[in-house]
């Protein structure tokens, strides 16, 4: 089953597949999301604020993102590629889309902490 975010403002309303969403990024007060097809939206709140209306909306859902460092949450499904000492971070589906994220060591550090200590990726579908 879909599940769908809906982000309404005076001027616009988007309505998003959420496994589509591969990521938020930060730019002042605004959000980008970014979609695995590569379709961009942009709403006028904080990445604090996206994070509430996630939780809120999304309920038990909400799990599929994280929070990583000051600028992005991720859906941590296309996690691909985790480099520390580079700093980077890809996102990708394995076929269609690559994303690559500069995150802080200390950001990259804790993710990969999440996959190292729960065999969650190691076993998914």
């Amino acid at each position: 089953m879909k599940r769908y975010l809906h982000l309404n403002s005076r001027d616009e309303f988007l309505r998003i597949d959420i496994s589509k969403i591969a990521y938020f990024e930060a730019d002042g007060n605004y959000t980008n999301i970014i979609l695995a097809n590569k379709l961009k939206g942009v709403v006028c709140m904080n990445l604090t604020q996206m994070q509430q209306v996630l939780s809120e909306s999304l309920k038990e859902q909400a799990s599929i993102f994280i929070r990583v460092g000051k600028k992005y949450i991720i859906n941590h499904t296309y996690v691909y590629q985790i480099s520390i000492l580079r700093q980077r971070l890809i996102l990708s589906d394995g076929e269609n889309f690559a994303y690559q994220l500069e995150v802080s060591k200390e950001a990259l550090k804790k993710l990969k902490e999440l996959y190292v200590k729960t065999p969650a990726g190691s076993g998914e579908n």
